[in-house]
């Protein structure tokens, strides 16, 4: 694999109007010690990146729709060459927001619908009328010609819901839908007792196994779920036929699992650089050095690249290089990034040996 950063998510702010039980950067209404950058800065930081490599870019948050210069930095990244892309809740969405999108050159929005109805989703959103607000905004995208994906985050507590909320984010027509299994970080940490267990992992990624072999309408495909590209292999070699998986837009183009600090990376508010959404280790600073020397050389990145160095049943499994176990779980849990997925019971053959 060639190590050229594909994806940036880049929070530019940590603000938010919700407070979701699962939120990776615990946003609030009003933040301390985390205030938005400047416009200025946001400038500097996309002719960096754009200096070097020609990544998607996500603006996320927090709720970016709060900033009110979040079009300035879509328009001004667009003229960058950069592919911009915007990571919204949807409460705020209307149609003059639908025009602004359509005008700063954002190529695509994802939306967030964790349940079938209000109950279920206001109840992990910690916000009532959420789900009203998010089923407008996709709406409005459709009425507006605007391209969405919707992602969909599950824990116990939602995911008996699971193939509800795919029937009904059919029934809202986007182009992807994204189904998230929760990383324990930020507020996520409140809830570990909520965290799915690896046996109904298994059984949630074979149900998307044959739920992805018969869908046509829309792409998908489980994310912060890297054994799922395991189970792929184990379900084509057992079916006997091969499962033809699309490619997702705007995705890295990397049929893997887990692409931490390796295609993908986020850069938080305060400039730091991040393997992925969920893994709050910093590989450097945006503010102190420039990004394709924090992207080539930080050891952290080394580290998740050298695949030999991985530890536990994921060093020693055949499908490591399919799948890598995810990094940000196996630090949350483990306290060691390099150690095996907690989260997979999969048994590698190597070890059965002993």
């Amino acid at each position: 694999m060639k190590f050229e950063p594909k994806w940036i998510a880049w929070e530019i702010t940590r603000r938010c109007n919700l407070r979701c039980v699962h939120c990776r950067s615990s946003s609030e209404a009003a933040v301390s010690g985390h205030p938005d950058f400047s416009f200025d800065e946001a400038c500097r930081v996309l002719d960096d990146i754009a200096g070097t490599a020609n990544p998607v870019i996500v603006l996320t948050g927090g709720e970016p729709l709060i900033r009110e210069d979040v079009f300035d930095i879509a328009r001004y990244g667009a003229s960058k060459g950069l592919r911009m892309c915007l990571a919204t809740n949807g409460t705020l969405v209307t149609d003059g927001i639908c025009a602004a999108i359509k005008d700063s050159g954002i190529k695509i929005v994802s939306l967030s619908i964790d349940g079938p109805t209000a109950e279920i989703h206001d109840n992990f959103r910690e916000h009532k009328g959420a789900f009203d607000g998010t089923i407008q905004a996709a709406g409005l995208f459709k009425k507006h010609g605007i391209e969405f994906i919707i992602n969909s985050s599950f824990t116990k507590r939602n995911q008996a819901e699971i193939p509800a909320v795919y029937e009904l984010v059919k029934k809202l027509g986007p182009t992807a839908w994204y189904m998230f299994m929760i990383v324990p970080t930020g507020r996520g940490l409140d809830i570990m007792d909520e965290l799915i267990s690896k046996e109904d992992y298994e059984k949630i990624l074979n149900w998307h196994y044959d739920m992805e072999k018969n869908e046509s309408d829309i792409l998908v495909r489980p994310t912060c779920a890297p054994h799922y590209y395991r189970i792929v292999l184990q379900r084509a070699k057992t079916d006997g036929e091969k499962m033809k998986q699309r490619t997702l837009k705007f995705s890295t183009g990397g049929s893997k699992g887990c692409l931490a600090g390796q295609l993908i990376c986020l850069i938080d508010v305060d400039g730091r650089v991040l393997p992925c959404s969920y893994f709050h280790v910093p590989a450097g600073n945006i503010r102190e050095q420039p990004f394709r020397e924090i992207w080539d050389n930080s050891a952290l990145f080394k580290d998740m690249r050298d695949f030999k160095g991985y530890k536990g049943r994921c060093g020693r499994c055949e499908f490591l290089k399919v799948c890598g176990g995810c990094r940000a779980r196996a630090y949350s849990m483990c306290g060691d990034y390099m150690e095996e997925e907690p989260f997979c019971g999969y048994q590698p053959t190597k070890l059965n040996k002993h």
